[in-house]
């Protein structure tokens, strides 16, 4: 008997030397230097709970705030069970972000690589981000917005501008994700909303919402529905390619088309790669847009002097026109400057990315620190765009402060549209849908607010409750004279 208690005693004792050596080993990962301080949080999961806890506010996350006063502007974490380091530092930042392909390459957390079916670093091979950026530049590029995009761009916001004005009231967020998603998808594979019994906008809002979830693929869990609402718009995507592709007179002369005759040349393009570029590429074009547009019309609603100075610019490039009727112009949208101020101010205060990733491809050695091979860095850019130092009173909507900021104070303190090697191929797209929707918003409309506009971040800045307006066209008389 005596034996037996003691053979339990041991067993016990091994087990939880067992347990206390591995998580001694989970809250100090091995490190061939120093690493930087922080915390690793619960095993398995890291401190991804806390990560993702919603907050009411535009400010920086309250997870990164905490950790940031308790560690400084760069700290380890582990989220989803994998070592990161979150780095708040624009210097550090910018130094990441320029040593990709050399000790850093492009990222995914295991629900972006789960999603798009590919390892984090297929990706940043050189030869297929030359030819994504490429093709991507040449149906979105400065060149089509000014030959061809603008044009179809005007059209889209007068049609639904007109449309919500009918309305007793229209929730801009729900409005603008349907208006911008509908464009896209259009201009990348003729998609067509009323030929379509699934509300594809919805399914991918959704989509959205379950992306920075756990990835636990269960009944039930966000990330489950995540890749339900995911499904539906791949096979929507899919059913159009093969379609094509074996009925060459339904072809378009579009993006697919473009993509699809490529496949002679580009192995690498399979019809499966072709589906998930085409989803990333509208994920990465309609969501943060409209998240922009909505909070464009929140910061000039609570502030009616950017209003005033706003419609003075727009009114007077409708003066200066021999032809009143006349569409924007390049040479219009070039002369914004307002604008231009409204919109960097709109970005920096509501940059929808909770973050942009790299993955260390080597030990990497940062003032005496290192970073381990394999390690993720989460760059925060809501810390560089927020930080006192660069913008005094930060949390203010102050589209002026931009006739002051030098672009050398910008370069590394404003992250919006990524930076280093790989800078947004849809930055101007952005950049010119936003100011064409506030053309025509500030020139034939008015609007009051009526409900909603909660900024939540979760960790995606989004709006609960959505932003709920009454859109009322002006009259000939409120109308600018030419």
């Amino acid at each position: 008997m005596m034996w037996s208690v003691n053979v339990f005693a041991c067993l016990a004792a091994l087990i939880i030397i067992s347990l206390s050596h591995w998580v001694y080993r989970w809250r100090n990962p091995k490190c061939n230097g120093k690493l930087f301080p922080g915390s690793m949080g619960l095993p398995f999961i890291g401190e991804t709970i806390q990560l993702i806890l919603p907050s009411q506010s535009i400010d920086i996350p309250a997870f990164v705030k905490k950790r940031m006063a308790k560690y400084g502007k760069i700290f380890r974490t582990n989220l989803v069970g994998k070592p990161v380091i979150m780095s708040c530092d624009a210097e550090f930042n910018h130094y990441v972000l320029n040593q990709e392909g050399k000790s850093v390459e492009l990222w995914y957390m295991d629900s972006f690589a789960k999603i798009f079916h590919r390892d984090g670093g297929s990706m940043s091979v050189g030869i297929i981000h030359k030819y994504l950026r490429s093709i991507v530049l040449s149906h979105f590029g400065n060149e089509t917005l000014r030959e061809k995009l603008v044009i179809k761009l005007e059209a889209m916001v007068k049609q639904n501008l007109h449309s919500w004005s009918t309305q007793s009231s229209v929730d801009v967020k729900a409005e603008a994700t349907k208006m911008l998603f509908d464009f896209t998808m259009g201009q990348l594979f003729g998609y067509d909303p009323t030929k379509s019994s699934e509300n594809l906008s919805k399914r991918f809002t959704n989509f959205m919402q379950g992306l920075f979830s756990i990835p636990f693929n269960i009944p039930g869990t966000s990330f489950h529905k995540c890749m339900k609402n995911q499904k539906v718009v791949l096979d929507m995507i899919r059913s159009t390619l093969k379609e094509r592709r074996v009925s060459p007179e339904k072809r378009r002369g579009d993006f697919l088309d473009d993509i699809m005759d490529d496949m002679k040349t580009h192995s690498f393009l399979t019809e499966d790669f072709i589906v998930h570029f085409i989803f990333a590429v509208t994920m990465a074009s309609f969501e943060a847009n409209s998240s922009a547009l909505v909070s464009a019309i929140k910061f000039l609603t609570e502030n009616p002097l950017v209003v005033k100075e706003l419609k003075e610019e727009h009114e007077a490039i409708l003066e200066s026109r021999e032809n009143a009727d006349s569409g924007i112009t390049w040479t219009e949208y070039k002369s914004m400057t307002f604008t231009s101020n409204v919109i960097n101010e709109t970005l920096r205060l509501a940059n929808v990315s909770p973050g942009m990733l790299r993955r260390a491809t080597k030990d990497v050695e940062y003032n005496g620190y290192t970073i381990p091979a394999g390690w993720t860095i989460f760059i925060v850019p809501s810390a560089v765009n927020l930080n006192p130092d660069t913008y005094e009173d930060p949390l203010k909507f102050n589209p002026w402060r931009w006739k002051e900021l030098k672009s050398n104070v910008t370069l590394k303190n404003y992250i919006i549209f990524g930076g280093g090697g790989r800078p947004c191929t849809g930055a101007e797209f952005t950049k010119v849908s936003m100011a064409i929707f506030l053309h025509i918003l500030v020139t034939k409309y008015s609007w009051k607010f009526i409900k909603g506009g909660t900024i939540v971040r979760n960790p995606i800045l989004g709006f609960r409750d959505g932003l709920h307006i009454k859109l009322s066209e002006k009259s000939v008389k409120e109308m600018p004279s030419h």
